[in-house]
């Protein structure tokens, strides 16, 4: 379905703290609400909860509760790879790795009105996501960053520059070292929003990046198709 989100989107990933051990009543549970709550109040329009060492059963819950937090707001929830108990506990969409399901298949499952981002590296990467039915892709690494060292090098902004105009007007979200001072580049280079972890850690970056990438839609505003 088309995000139909104004632009520049942002897209919280939250910060994957929580463990096997993890029950509704730990304390890290609660920091994820949290932070979801952070970003509906500050308006991010995408929130991926990527706490991937949680049980099922704990998932569902965590999902269900931020869904109640979500709901009726402009903000959309998805989780991370896990289609079923997104689907089953309420939330807008799946988050799909490369390790996931094909975009294709969970369309096909989970039908029309379920959103589906994918993580990508390339634009071959990109593109087969796109045409197997998702929503919006998230490239990167565009800039330096430990936890994506696994991919390789940085892909750099021309590379996302490169990927944004060749998929152009479907939406390519970019990650990976991004930061304040950065955003913008993703953005001038053809991003349609920037998507992140570290750089939501803290309440205080969440009104920075607003007010970084609220400089850049006084001049350039859209909605994405």
């Amino acid at each position: 379905m088309p995000l139909l989100l104004p632009k520049p989107i942002l897209y919280l990933i939250t910060r994957g703290e929580t463990a096997e051990a993890t029950t509704s009543a730990s304390k890290e549970f609660h920091w994820v609400l949290e932070q979801v709550s952070a970003a509906v109040a500050a308006s991010v329009q995408l929130v991926q909860l990527r706490e991937k060492n949680l049980t099922a059963r704990v998932l569902f819950d965590l999902t269900a509760r931020a869904s109640e937090i979500t709901r009726g707001t402009s903000a959309r929830l998805l989780v991370n790879d896990r289609a079923d108990i997104a689907a089953g506990a309420g939330a807008d969409g799946v988050h799909l790795t490369t390790r996931s399901l094909e975009p294709k298949i969970v369309r096909q499952i989970f039908g029309d009105d379920f959103l589906i981002g994918a993580s990508t590296h390339s634009l071959a990467e990109a593109t087969n996501a796109r045409d197997g039915g998702a929503d919006f892709v998230v490239l990167g690494p565009i800039f330096p960053t430990p936890s994506k060292d696994e991919y390789g090098p940085p892909l750099g902004v021309h590379c996302l520059a490169d990927v944004a105009a060749e998929l152009a007007p479907f939406p390519v979200l970019a990650l990976g070292g991004i930061s304040i001072d950065n955003a913008q580049q993703c953005l001038r280079a053809g991003a349609s929003g920037i998507a992140g972890i570290t750089v939501f850690r803290t309440p205080e970056n969440f009104s920075r990046m607003c007010d970084e990438v609220g400089k850049f839609s006084q001049i350039h505003s859209g909605v994405t198709q």
